[in-house]
C-alpha cells in the first residue's frame, strides 16, 4: 500500500492506547488538570465503575471561550512553549494529549468559565477535532468534564475492562493516592450517586495527619515517624512506618516527586536497602514520602502516562533517600517516641556501643551534682572528680577508678538539695526508658518496670541486635582484612563487565577484593575479604557487576558481610532458657538503650514491647 496520512480520530485513538488504559487512567489525567488549574475543590462522580460516566468538576481558573477548541486538540497546551520548559516541567500535565485522546474513545463534554466571564461555555468532542460550536452554560467558575460511555467505539478495548467493582476499586485507590499529594485541596468521590469519600482541605499538621489516618488507617500514624531531611538540594519529608508495622503487600507505599505520584525502581531499591536490616522476611514497609528537587534534575517525560520519572543524577538521589531513611530507622531506640520529628540538622551521629554506663547524668544538672559531691563530708568518699563525658569518678592515681553509681550520686544530690531531688530522679528515669529488670520469665523474657508501665524483652533477640551492631561497627571502622587465594579464580564475563571491573579496581580494593583483567572477557580474582572466605565468590562478583551496570551501585558485598556478621551475632548471643541475673538483665537493658535499630533483631522480629499502666488498668477494668 502507498504511504498515507491517518485520520485525526484514529491518531487520537492510538494515543489513547498509551494514555487511557482504564477508567482510572482518565480520572488521573483530568484530576491533574484540576491541580494545574489551581483548584481548591475537586468533585468526582462515577457511574458503573467509570464505563458509563466519569464527571469531574473543579473551581479552578477555567478556560477562556476561544481556547476551548484548542484544549480538545492534540499538542495544544498552556504549560510549555519551548524545549527549555520541557526540561524543567513544574505542572502535572504538559503534553496536550489527554483531552483529545479521551474524547476519541468516549462522548466528551467540556464546560468551563473564567472569573470575569458573563457565563460558561460548553463544547462536545468525538476525537475528530472538528465542528466545535461553543454554547453558553450557567456553570460557575471552574471546569467540568464529562466522559460518557468509555470505549463505546472501541469494543475490543472495552472487553479488557474488569468488573464494575474492580474498576471502581482502582479509581478509589487512585483518588486516595492523589489526595495525599495535595493536602490543600478538598476531594469528593461518589459512585452510582453514593458518596464514598469526602476530604476537606488539610492545612495544619494535625489535619494532614487526620487525612493520612483516614486513607492509611490510624494505626499507620501511631506506628510511624515523620521525616524532614535536606541535603544537596534535595528534600525528603513525610511519614515512614516502623519496621514492626509492615505489610505482606506493597499496597501502602506512596511516593511523590515534586507532588507527582510515581513508581520508580531507583526509589524502590533505596527504600528496600534502608529497611533490609530491620524488616521481617517477606514483609514490605509502609510510607508516605515526598521528594522535592529542582525540576531540571528530573525528567517527567519518560512515560506516556507520567507514572515513571528519570532522575538526571540517579546515584545522588538513591544515596540521599537511603541515607535519610537509614538514619531515621537507625535512631529508633527506647525513649524515642514513634512520632518524634527527625530533622536533618539534628540527626545524631552513630553512637559507640558500650557496656553499662550511667549516662543518665548527662541529662541531669551536672555541675550541681559535682558540687554536691565536693561538699560531702571528707570521710564519706575519697575526694572525687566527676567527668561528665565518661560518666566515671576518678580517684587518686594510686586507686582504681570506680563507676559513679546512680544510687550514690542521687543520695548525695538529695542530701544537699532535698527540694530538687525530683529533678535528679526525673533525669534518671528519663535516661532509662527500659526501666529496671525485676524478673526473667521462663528464662526467655525480661520483665522490666518503668514509671509508666512494664516492658517485656526477648533477651536473645535483643542481645543479638546489640552484638550485631557492635560487630558491624568494628568491621566498618577498620580496614577490611583481605586474604590471597591459593588458586586465583578466573571468571568469564561480558566485555562491558570486564571494562567495568577494570575501571572499578580501586572500589573493589577498598572492599578487600583484588581483581585484575586478563583478557577481553576475562577477569581474575586473586584476593577476597577474610569475612567472606566460605562464600560463592564467582556468583557474588557477577551479581555485583550486574548491579553496577544496572544501578551504578551495589550493596551485595555489604549485604553478604552483614549476613555473615548476623550469623555470628546470633550464635554469640544469649541463648534462650539461660537464666540471667538481675545485673545481667539490667546491663542488657542499658545496652539496648544505646543501640541502633534495637526495636528488631537481625531477622526483623520485635525485641521488646511496652504496656502502659493504662493498658494494664484496661485489662482489669480498673476505673470503669
Amino acid at each position: 500500500m502507498r504511504i498515507h496520512s491517518l485520520p485525526t480520530q484514529l491518531i487520537n485513538q492510538i494515543a489513547a492506547g498509551e494514555v487511557v488504559e482504564r477508567p482510572s487512567s482518565v480520572i488521573k489525567e483530568l484530576v491533574e488538570n484540576c491541580f494545574d488549574a489551581g483548584a481548591s475543590q475537586v468533585v468526582i462522580e462515577i457511574e458503573q465503575g467509570g464505563t458509563r460516566l466519569i464527571k469531574i468538576r473543579d473551581n479552578g481558573c477555567g478556560i477562556v471561550k476561544e481556547d476551548l477548541p484548542l484544549a480538545l486538540s492534540r499538542h495544544a497546551t498552556s504549560k510549555i512553549s519551548s524545549l527549555k520548559d520541557l526540561e524543567q516541567v513544574v505542572s502535572m500535565g504538559f503534553r496536550g494529549e489527554a483531552l483529545p485522546s479521551i474524547s476519541s474513545v468516549s462522548r466528551l463534554t467540556l464546560i468551563s468559565r473564567i472569573s470575569d466571564a458573563d457565563c460558561a461555555w460548553r463544547v462536545s468532542a468525538d476525537g475528530t477535532e472538528q465542528n466545535f460550536d461553543p454554547q453558553p452554560d450557567p456553570h460557575p467558575q471552574g471546569t467540568t468534564i464529562e466522559a460518557r460511555d468509555l470505549f463505546y467505539n472501541t469494543p475490543a478495548r472495552r472487553k479488557f475492562l474488569k468488573t464494575e467493582k474492580t474498576e471502581f476499586a482502582h479509581i478509589e485507590t487512585l483518588i486516595k493516592r492523589m489526595a495525599l499529594s495535595r493536602f490543600d485541596i478538598g476531594f469528593s468521590l461518589a459512585h452510582n450517586q453514593k458518596e464514598i469519600l469526602k476530604l476537606k482541605p488539610a492545612v495544619t499538621d494535625s489535619e494532614q495527619q487526620q487525612r493520612i489516618a483516614g486513607i492509611c488507617g490510624s494505626a499507620f500514624i501511631e506506628n510511624s515517624i515523620t521525616i524532614d531531611f535536606a541535603a544537596s538540594g534535595l528534600q525528603l519529608t513525610g511519614w515512614v512506618g516502623l519496621p514492626t508495622f509492615s505489610r505482606s503487600q506493597q499496597d501502602m507505599q506512596f511516593f511523590y516527586v515534586n507532588g507527582r505520584l510515581v513508581r520508580d525502581k531507583l526509589v524502590s531499591h533505596a527504600v528496600k536497602q534502608a529497611y533490609q536490616d530491620v524488616l521481617f522476611h517477606g514483609r514490605h514497609p509502609v510510607f508516605v514520602l515526598y521528594l522535592t528537587l529542582d525540576p531540571a534534575l528530573v525528567d517527567v517525560n519518560a512515560h506516556p502516562a507520567k507514572l515513571e520519572v528519570r532522575f538526571r543524577e540517579g546515584r545522588l538521589v538513591h544515596d540521599f533517600l537511603f541515607s535519610a531513611l537509614h538514619r531515621s530507622l537507625a535512631d529508633l531506640r527506647p525513649g524515642h517516641g514513634a512520632t518524634q520529628q527527625l530533622h536533618s540538622e539534628s540527626l545524631p551521629q552513630t553512637p559507640a556501643v558500650s557496656g553499662v554506663t550511667n549516662n543518665w547524668l548527662t541529662t541531669a544538672p551536672i555541675q550541681e551534682v559535682e558540687q554536691c559531691r565536693e561538699q560531702l563530708p571528707s570521710d564519706s568518699v575519697t575526694k572525687p572528680r566527676f567527668d561528665a563525658k565518661s560518666s566515671y569518678r576518678s580517684s587518686p592515681p594510686q586507686q582504681a577508678s570506680l563507676p559513679l553509681h546512680v544510687e550514690e550520686a542521687t543520695q548525695a544530690y538529695a542530701t544537699l538539695y532535698p527540694k530538687r531531688e525530683s529533678i535528679v530522679q526525673a533525669a534518671q528515669l528519663e535516661a532509662m526508658p527500659l526501666g529496671h529488670a525485676i524478673a526473667h520469665l521462663h528464662n526467655i523474657y525480661i520483665l522490666s518496670e518503668t514509671p509508666s508501665g512494664i516492658i517485656l524483652v526477648d533477651a536473645h533477640a535483643a542481645h543479638e541486635r546489640v552484638t550485631y551492631e557492635r560487630l558491624k561497627q568494628q568491621y566498618q571502622q577498620g580496614t577490611v582484612p583481605s586474604q590471597p587465594l591459593l588458586l586465583p579464580i578466573k571468571i568469564t564475563v561480558s566485555a562491558a563487565e570486564a571494562d567495568l571491573a577494570e575501571d572499578q579496581h580501586a572500589f573493589f580494593n577498598t572492599l578487600g577484593f583484588e581483581i585484575n583483567r586478563s583478557g577481553p572477557e576475562t577477569i581474575v580474582l586473586r584476593s577476597i575479604p577474610v569475612l567472606l572466605g566460605n562464600s560463592d565468590m564467582e556468583t557474588l562478583i557477577r551479581d555485583v557487576l550486574a548491579d553496577l551496570i544496572e544501578h551504578g551501585m551495589s550493596q551485595r558485598i555489604q549485604e553478604k558481610s552483614n549476613e555473615i556478621l548476623a550469623k555470628a551475632a546470633c550464635h554469640g548471643s544469649v541463648r534462650a532458657h539461660r537464666r540471667l541475673t538481675v545485673d545481667e538483665m539490667n546491663a542488657l537493658l542499658r545496652d539496648m538503650e544505646q543501640t541502633e535499630r534495637i526495636g528488631q533483631c537481625n531477622h526483623g522480629r520485635p525485641t521488646w514491647i511496652a504496656l502502659s499502666t493504662n493498658d494494664l488498668d484496661k485489662f482489669f477494668l480498673r476505673g470503669q
